[in-house]
């Protein structure tokens, strides 16, 4: 037993490598309340049993899939006291879908735009001198913007695909 480290158990190092995460986002596991907070070795370090392997490549297999770390909490805290969430897994995953659905809708009116822009460009740059301006950005019009219930998109750097910001009731 080196360093006070029981058999069957990962230290914080260990466990992060054997999953290829950080341990910081152990750290961040258990103060989501994804993961219980591990008993500590007698040198102060934690101390994870092998059994919350599985249920960490639940998380992370979960994570890739859309579920955040609060809707994990909720349902693992659910499974841990006996509980069923299957309904509840299915509900939110079925939400996830539909919304990427929307999403990629969004991204195709989105490319359609962009085509048509760069097609009208093209013609403009084919009968243009390369020493002249042609005004490529000053024929941008609101039309050849996509829009999601009447509202244009905003395209920033940081997120590429805004969606309107909505309005107070």
């Amino acid at each position: 037993m080196k360093n006070g480290k029981r058999p069957g158990t990962f230290s914080a190092g260990e466990l992060a490598r054997e999953l290829g995460v950080s341990t910081d986002t152990l750290r961040h596991y258990e103060s989501k309340g994804v993961i219980a907070r591990p008993p500590r070795q007698s040198n102060g370090y934690r101390s994870y049993p092998a059994e919350i392997v599985p249920r960490l490549q639940l998380i992370r297999a979960a994570l890739t899939l859309g579920f955040t770390l609060g809707e994990l909490a909720k349902i693992l805290n659910i499974r841990d006291r006996g509980g069923a969430p299957c309904r509840k897994v299915r509900e939110l995953a079925g939400a996830k879908l539909k919304s990427i659905e929307t999403r990629l809708k969004e991204l195709t009116t989105l490319r359609d735009a962009i085509r048509t822009t760069l097609r009208e460009w093209d013609e403009r740059l084919a009968i243009t001198p390369s020493s002249k301006r042609c005004g490529l950005l000053e024929t941008l019009r609101p039309r050849a913007f996509p829009t999601v219930n009447g509202k244009l998109f905003v395209t920033t750097e940081k997120n590429r695909l805004a969606r309107p910001k909505r309005k107070n009731k």
